[in-house]
C-alpha cells in the first residue's frame, strides 16, 4: 500500500513537471512567426491555453506574465502535494 501511495504521488509530480516544461515550450514558440500554426504548436495550445487563460489578467503594457503566473501556481500545487503525502504517511503510521 506505501509503495501504490507514494507512486501516485510520483506520478502526480512527474505530471506537474511535464505540464510546466509545456508552458514553457509554448511560451518560447511566441517568438518565432508562425510557430503556433505548427501541429506542435497547435497541440501544446490544446493543452496549455485553457489553465494559462486564467492567468491572462497578469500583463504590463504587451508584455504578458500569464506563464510565469501558471507555473508559480503549479509549483504552489506541487508543494501541496508534497505535504499531503506527508500528511497521508503520518495518517498511515509510517
Amino acid at each position: 500500500m506505501v509503495a501504490f501511495v507514494t507512486f501516485v504521488f510520483w506520478l502526480l509530480s512527474r505530471a506537474i513537471d511535464l505540464y510546466i516544461m509545456a508552458i514553457v515550450v509554448y511560451a518560447l514558440l511566441s517568438w518565432f512567426p508562425g510557430a503556433y500554426q505548427t501541429k506542435l504548436g497547435q497541440f501544446l495550445g490544446a493543452i496549455v491555453e485553457p489553465f494559462q487563460r486564467w492567468f491572462n489578467w497578469a500583463s504590463i503594457g504587451m508584455i504578458g506574465f500569464g506563464p510565469v503566473v501558471a507555473i508559480f501556481v503549479l509549483g504552489l500545487v506541487r508543494s501541496g502535494l508534497v505535504f499531503l503525502e506527508q500528511i497521508v504517511f503520518r495518517l498511515m503510521g509510517m
